[in-house]
């Protein structure tokens, strides 16, 4: 078993605080749900963990089997086994979705590069259990995609590279319901006793099809509660100020 932990993480942006004191266990095995409204902190949390530079750590760790990634660069963290799957996918013009893969896997193992034949296998494998076509492999990385063909890529990059922990930064934002139980399926693939996920989400639709072990509730930059997957429904019925008013929380929500 591996563990992610997050202690007392104090994170602020451009002199802005966002987060004010994140406290996060997460174990290979399980499967995490965030949630929360917008303008809470969930993307920066994510994006902090997976090292985006623009965030900027004033107080706390992260730690990957006790040892602290804050120091860590993208790609260090990258082949340590974290992945992010993000809300925005950037397009790549100039490189293959399949040279990109390939060139990522032989960055984790650098010892025993992946074989060709097995590479195409395990691609073709993929692509068919998302139900992408096999010319998207020849196809610039995100390049002229569309929303749900960026997120399907993402969920494909996961496949293939088999992190041990995975962020999925709302990757069910913009998806039909066709696309989301695709995405879903390939998500549910990767289950198991030496994966886990954290999946960003605003909604309880995402976990219909996901369910999680654990859901979390953020607002003003903190996790506020934390119990099963029942607590997705209830807040669906009941929405985040509820919950705010429940808690005696001081916080304004953007959406409500």
């Amino acid at each position: 078993m591996t563990k992610l932990e997050i202690k007392n993480l104090k994170v602020e942006a451009d002199n802005h605080p966002i987060l004010h004191g994140v406290n996060l266990t997460v174990n290979t095995g399980e499967m995490h749900a965030i949630m929360g409204p917008n303008g809470t902190g969930k993307s920066t949390l994510a994006e902090t963990i997976m090292g985006n530079p623009h965030y900027h750590i004033t107080d706390g760790q992260i730690l990957l089997d006790g040892v602290d990634l804050a120091t860590k660069k993208v790609d260090e963290r990258a082949r340590a086994g974290l992945f992010l799957a993000m809300q925005y996918p950037a397009e790549i013009p100039g490189i293959t979705t399949a040279n990109f893969l390939r060139a990522a896997i032989n960055a984790r193992h650098p010892e025993q590069p992946i074989a060709i034949p097995k590479f195409m296998s395990e691609l073709n494998n993929a692509l068919d259990l998302l139900d992408m076509s096999q010319k998207t492999a020849n196809r610039y990385l995100n390049a002229g995609f569309s929303g749900g063909e960026k997120k399907r890529n993402e969920i494909l990059q996961l496949l293939m590279l088999k992190p041990k922990f995975a962020l999925l930064d709302e990757i069910d934002s913009g998806l039909d319901i066709d696309a989301l139980k695709v995405v879903a399926k390939g998500v549910n693939a990767m289950r198991g006793p030496e994966f886990a996920t954290v999946m960003i989400t605003h909604y309880q639709r995402l976990l219909d099809y996901i369910v999680p072990d654990v859901v979390h509730v953020m607002m003003g930059g903190r996790i506020v509660k934390t119990g099963g997957p029942d607590l997705a429904k209830h807040l669906e019925k009941t929405g985040y100020a509820c919950l705010r008013d429940e808690l005696g929380l001081d916080i304004e929500l953007v959406d409500e």
